[in-house]
């Protein structure tokens, strides 16, 4: 599995090379702050330290029909790739209201969350995603702002080599394990 998960223009948010103190707009250095813990980003004027904690994403897979419903992305990265949906939680939200919430602005439909299938990391990239199982009680599948696709897949018709990240794959392929 490529382990790329961004495209350029991403690079510089996965690598956390960012240069200004969000609190004064001092400059930031790399600094060694505890010899059991990685460089940490400290400004040279307030001595804040910026801490480049991972960002949390939710995502839902739907069975609908006996099928996988996937989305063809509409934004970057990994525009014009399959994904089931998600998004980004927003702070002070709770995960399994944004993948409620994701999923309908991606998709149209309105869902219950039926279990928690896992969740996945991976040391190279920042984002840490959960992924839940859902049921569809009611709207119509259509694509949304950040979608120029849809589809329902038999599992035997998942475009694999079409998916926008590994942990799509990932946790398409746990899920059929379970069914």
């Amino acid at each position: 599995m490529d382990s790329k998960f961004l495209i350029e223009p991403h690079d510089e948010w996965i690598r956390g090379n960012y240069a200004f103190c969000p609190k004064c707009g001092g400059s930031l250095e790399r600094r060694s702050l505890k010899p059991s813990e990685p460089e940490r980003l400290v400004c040279r004027s307030c001595r804040f330290v910026f801490f480049l904690d991972p960002k949390v994403a939710v995502g839902t897979i739907i069975s609908l029909e006996g099928r996988c419903v996937l989305l063809k992305r509409g934004i970057e990265p990994a525009y014009g790739k399959w994904v089931f949906p998600g998004g980004f939680v927003d702070r002070g939200e709770r995960v399994e209201d944004a993948a409620i919430r994701e999923t309908r602005e991606e998709s149209h439909l309105d869902v219950r969350l039926t279990g928690l299938l896992n969740i996945y990391s991976y040391a190279d990239h920042p984002v840490i995603i959960i992924v839940y199982m859902a049921e569809v009680l009611g709207g119509a599948l259509a694509a949304g702002d950040e979608t120029i696709d849809t589809g329902m897949f038999e599992p035997s018709a998942i475009p694999w080599a079409d998916l926008a990240f590994p942990s799509t794959a990932q946790a398409l392929r746990d899920y059929l394990a379970r069914a």
